[in-house]
């Protein structure tokens, strides 16, 4: 399980979420293995004065992802270059958390995610 949240700003990016969750699916599916049919992303977009980030330009981009831990050094670090090397934006515009948890702290479909199986390895 992996969730993005995309944070930028609402005048850049409007009406180009399905463009960049395209990209960013194609990375996590490319990097983690995850199927294609498992997307879960949530655009956060903020008008420029609640933004604020001067030392940034007008495409930047925060990417939080949101997985269970089992995901190797390795792994993580291929997620993030393949979401650079994708992107097209510039390095210094685009910024990257992975944020990990055990499964049990999730609750999918009615259960502890744990008791889940699962049709994809978490442990790349």
């Amino acid at each position: 399980m992996a969730q993005l949240k995309i944070y930028g700003r609402r005048d850049v990016w409007a009406g180009r979420q399905r463009e960049l969750s395209d990209l960013l699916h194609s990375c996590v599916v490319s990097a983690w293995g995850l199927p294609e049919d498992k997307r879960f992303h949530r655009f956060l977009l903020l008008d420029a004065e609640d933004f604020v980030c001067p030392q940034r330009g007008p495409d930047y981009l925060i990417i939080e992802v949101v997985c269970f831990t089992g995901r190797s050094d390795d792994a993580k670090r291929a997620l993030i270059r393949t979401i650079y090397e994708r992107s097209g934006l510039a390095a210094e515009d685009v910024e990257i958390t992975i944020i990990e948890m055990p499964q049990v702290n999730w609750g999918i479909r009615g259960v502890p995610a744990d008791e889940l199986a699962l049709p994809y390895k978490v442990d790349v």
